[in-house]
């Protein structure tokens, strides 16, 4: 077994340039060990087939990962995140048949009538928050745009109060992000405490939002406990707009950093949909599927992994892998880009994928419409990557607008 020592790290430059490394470990193969920023070992899988298929291998359990997780993380770093046990057990830490109960009761609530519904609302902040911009001639449109709009959309349709959304902002940053782990356990304290009351609130008191609908979504007489409804609203606001915040800013500057595209854009909208498709797999807004660990050892390509080691699979890295696309580093919005692995792939594909389509159509559509040019206000060597291994995404886009 190779020494720790010898190990790749995805410190600081993985975060800042994820492409580079990523592209070199899957040149000596679709597998291997690397060490996590906290220093724990993992193997991260880069490669585009692999992906999907240890996706919906049952051999990679997801059953008391986070347990495992912590376990480990000590004997790495010698300290624990003491991360919220009532955010923690949520679907994705589960293997079936807990997980296709969860899911059967998510998907009650969580219905394509319901995103559908939604579009008037998400145009109408769109809108409002592009008036807002159009008084400025350089913005951030992370700060202006990517970011409120998501949040308020995935707030209201939980029926969290906007006064806040601002605090739950904070907690879900500092949660995603390589923060010490106090901050971490901090944020995820203050979020579990925060809606085990507002649910008890929903139970009393129910609204038209989808968290009294999961407070009384109910199947076969079966509904969600209290703190797997906790849990299931901490991974359904998290999802609801961590990807999209990054789909919306990395979608942009792709559009920025690719003249030709945005001009084709431009010239014919219909290719909206099909571009939302590019960007998810281009800069794809979550790096990491939820983690996993071996039951049984599994062979990819070359080597075998062991029983009972952690598996990282990066989305990013298959999206960018030359056996499945073609010039993978070249951002094309007429690409058939049906197997990219943006919202991941089997059991835990994200259940807020439509939603996060809608609202990256509609916010990149409406932009574009609003004003006739947009450019970088600072030099692309200036723009910083967040620091977590799990998103990917930018800080901040400072752009220059025309109307």
């Amino acid at each position: 077994m190779q020494d720790v020592e010898e190990l790749p790290r995805l410190g600081p430059e993985y975060l800042q340039n994820p492409h580079e490394l990523a592209d070199r470990l899957r040149q000596e193969g679709p597998a291997r060990p690397v060490l996590m920023p906290d220093g724990m070992r993992v193997w991260l899988v880069t490669g585009h087939a692999e992906a999907r298929s240890l996706l919906t291998d049952p051999r990679l359990s997801s059953d008391g990962v986070y347990d495992r997780l912590e376990h480990q993380r000590l004997l790495a770093e010698g300290k624990k995140i003491e991360f919220s046990r009532s955010l923690a057990a949520h679907m994705l830490n589960v293997d079936p048949p807990d997980h296709t109960r969860l899911r059967k009761l998510v998907n009650k609530a969580f219905t394509t009538r319901t995103i559908a519904r939604l579009r008037p609302r998400i145009e109408e902040i769109t809108d409002q928050l592009l008036s807002d911009m159009s008084t400025v001639d350089t913005v951030d449109l992370i700060k202006a745009f990517a970011l409120p709009l998501p949040i308020m959309v995935i707030c209201e349709l939980m029926g969290i109060p906007a006064e806040d959304q601002e605090q739950f902002s904070g907690w879900s940053n500092a949660m995603v992000s390589t923060a010490p782990p106090e901050q971490i356990g901090a944020a995820s304290g203050a979020m579990a405490g925060y809606l085990a009351g507002l649910a008890e609130q929903k139970r009393a008191t129910p609204t038209d939002d989808l968290l009294s609908a999961l407070v009384h979504a109910s199947e076969g007489g079966d509904q969600l406990s209290v703190p797997e409804l906790i849990a299931m609203t901490f991974i359904l606001l998290i999802g609801g707009y961590e990807t999209t915040v990054n789909l919306i800013g990395n979608g942009v500057l792709g559009l920025l950093q690719h003249p030709s595209q945005l001009a084709a854009l431009r010239a014919d909208p219909g290719l909206l949909p099909n571009a939302i498709e590019e960007f998810l797999r281009y800069e794809t807004p979550n790096n990491m599927a939820s983690p996993r660990y071996t039951t049984a050892p599994v062979r990819v390509g070359e080597v075998e992994i062991p029983e009972g080691e952690f598996v990282m699979v990066s989305l990013l890295a298959g999206n960018r892998d030359a056996t499945r696309f073609p010039e993978p580093d070249k951002l094309d919005i007429t690409r058939p880009t049906g197997a990219h692995l943006g919202f991941g792939h089997g059991i835990h594909y994200c259940v807020g994928a439509p939603l996060g389509r809608l609202e990256g159509e509609i916010a990149i559509g409406h932009l574009l419409a609003r004003f006739s040019r947009i450019e970088l206000a600072v030099d692309a060597s200036e723009l910083r990557w967040r620091k977590s291994t799990q998103m990917h995404g930018l800080e901040a886009l400072p752009v220059r607008l025309h109307p």
